[in-house]
């Protein structure tokens, strides 16, 4: 690639990423919080009624979505403080967490990924008298530990639902964002220069023109071109 034209393109790309705004929520109508890099949907319930469902429920009401998934210290305890506001009283909450009998470890719902982070009950996740096949993990808002629990007999969880947050372009006004980009193209732009001096001093000759080439477009030849042409290969004819 042309050094010119491969720091212009790296220009755009300094710029655009400078100029991303950061991450939305899915506009479904639910109402969506943002953590980090992830969505949750606190699923209030109806008045009057426990806030409490079924894991077979929690699945239904997430659909097209993820079950809770924690993967970090960080993710737990914005999940703990947030409770309360959608929750009266401690709840718990279903994990999307099942067992792989395959490898014998636990694994998340979304990507089948083995537990970087846990938060377990003391005891562990060894800590149970169920089936590995009938065991589901289920996070305590009072005390933000998980504890394993029948994923049949044990319905009356919280419901939360995630996906990951989409980014959005534009600008939100910040100083420190138009900071960054006016750093960013002088930066380039001192780049180009130096690749242009170089350029020269290789080049004497040379200008910056001489790297643009000029393609013309295709044009069609006249009638009088033409007829020219027929009459040059008639008298060719012995």
């Amino acid at each position: 690639m042309d050094p010119c034209r491969a720091c212009y393109f790296t220009l755009f790309n300094i710029v655009l990423l400078t100029l991303t705004r950061g991450q939305d929520c899915p506009a479904d109508g639910r109402t969506w919080v943002l953590f980090g890099h992830n969505c949750y949907h606190f699923v209030h319930g109806e008045e009057n009624i426990a806030k409490s469902y079924s894991l077979q429920d929690a699945k239904d009401m997430c659909r097209g979505y993820d079950l809770l998934t924690i993967k970090s210290a960080e993710e737990n305890e914005n999940i703990v403080k947030h409770s309360p506001f959608v929750w009266k009283g401690k709840i718990n909450i279903w994990l999307g967490i099942y067992y792989d009998s395959d490898d014998d470890v636990f694994k998340w719902h979304d990507d089948d990924s083995m537990l970087s982070y846990n938060n377990w009950e003391d005891g562990g996740s060894d800590d149970t008298d169920l089936s590995l096949m009938d065991t589901c993990v289920a996070l305590h808002t009072s005390t933000g530990k998980w504890e394993n629990i029948s994923c049949t007999d044990e319905p009356e969880n919280g419901v939360v639902c995630q996906t990951v947050g989409f980014y959005i372009c534009g600008t939100d006004g910040s100083p420190l964002l138009l900071v960054l980009v006016i750093i960013s193209v002088v930066l380039i732009l001192a780049v180009s220069a130096v690749v242009w001096f170089l350029h020269q001093r290789k080049n004497p000759g040379s200008s910056i023109l001489n790297l643009i080439e000029y393609h013309p477009s295709f044009r069609s030849p006249s009638a009088d071109q033409t007829c020219l042409t027929e009459a040059e290969e008639v008298e060719e004819i012995p």
